[in-house]
């Protein structure tokens, strides 16, 4: 009685272990030649805290928004970065939205480093439109990003 229970046991745990997940090409992010996704998280933007900084300079390449930013630091390279937007589409021609820099910086030093980082913006595109207006917090002038 034990060994078939333990037989049994055995082939499920096989048979659990076995069902792996193909890979999904549906779910997965596109390709990109930036350096991360602008993520669309409302509560995260609402919410979420960042070190103090500076917005230097916004580009657009292509879907890649172009992001250099000051704060004072060592020497930056722990720095996470990234762009948030709130999930809300102003209703206007062309339509809008809204992000945010996240900035997290632990390092305790006095130095002024600047660091430039890219995000696709491909996240971000609305359906049925192909030409949109990004206003970036603490960023004076907004951005048309045409697709």
């Amino acid at each position: 009685m034990k060994f078939t229970k333990l037989i049994m046991l055995l082939l499920v745990v096989t048979l659990f272990l076995n069902m792996q997940c193909e890979d999904d090409d549906s779910t997965s992010l596109p390709q990109s030649d930036c350096v991360s996704f602008a993520l669309i998280d409302g509560f995260s933007y609402e919410n979420a805290a960042t070190s103090p900084h500076v917005i230097n300079n916004v580009t657009l390449n292509e879907d890649c928004l172009i992001v250099s930013a000051t704060a004072t630091a060592c020497d930056g390279s722990t720095w996470t970065m990234q762009l948030m937007d709130s999930g809300e589409i102003e209703e206007s021609n062309p339509p809008e939205r809204f992000v945010k820099f996240f900035l997290i910086n632990d390092e305790s030093c006095l130095a002024e480093i600047s660091r430039t980082t890219s995000f696709d913006l491909s996240t971000l595109q609305i359906e049925g439109e192909n030409e949109i207006i990004i206003n970036i917090d603490n960023y004076p002038d907004p951005i048309t990003y045409s697709y």
